[in-house]
């Protein structure tokens, strides 16, 4: 199993888990369960639940996708226009209510990608990608916001 997809099945929940809910993030706007919530997006974004239409222009595509699939961290307070400077209202009730949803976006992202191995779909940001793509991003992605709460 890669590294990353381990980490999604039995690491990263047990660390949201660690959160009240009352934690401030180092950096941003968001809540621990409006982070926890803007990741479950992420992940159905990625699998083709939710739809967003594309951002970066053609010419920078590149640069872009070759930052997603590097190593290097995304900075703090990276800004996304997908969002306002006000956050979303939350969803769920709880902070639990949205780690349950996470963790079923986490594994419907992993079962989808079983069945439909040499599917793409298309990040806003960083263009179409693949499984492992997706996989790198989105660790890369919850690694930023692990590390905004304090728990990474």
């Amino acid at each position: 199993m890669n590294s990353k997809e381990q980490f999604f099945k039995q690491t990263y929940i047990d660390r949201l888990k660690q959160l009240s809910g009352n934690e401030i993030g180092l950096w941003g706007v968001l809540s621990p369960q409006g982070m926890i919530e803007h990741m479950a997006d992420a992940f159905a974004n990625a699998y083709g639940k939710i739809k967003l239409p594309a951002q970066t222009p053609e010419a920078i595509l590149p640069k872009m996708r070759a930052f997603a699939l590097s190593d290097i961290p995304f900075k703090e307070n990276t800004k996304n226009v997908l969002m306002s400077e006000t956050p979303a209202p939350l969803r769920h009730q709880t902070i639990s209510d949205a780690i349950n949803e996470l963790d079923l976006e986490i594994k419907s992202f992993i079962e989808h990608y079983k069945l439909h191995p040499g599917q793409i779909n298309l990040n806003p940001f960083f263009g179409e990608l693949n499984y492992e793509e997706w996989l790198q991003l989105l660790y890369k992605h919850a690694q930023h916001h692990l590390k905004q709460f304090n728990i990474a």
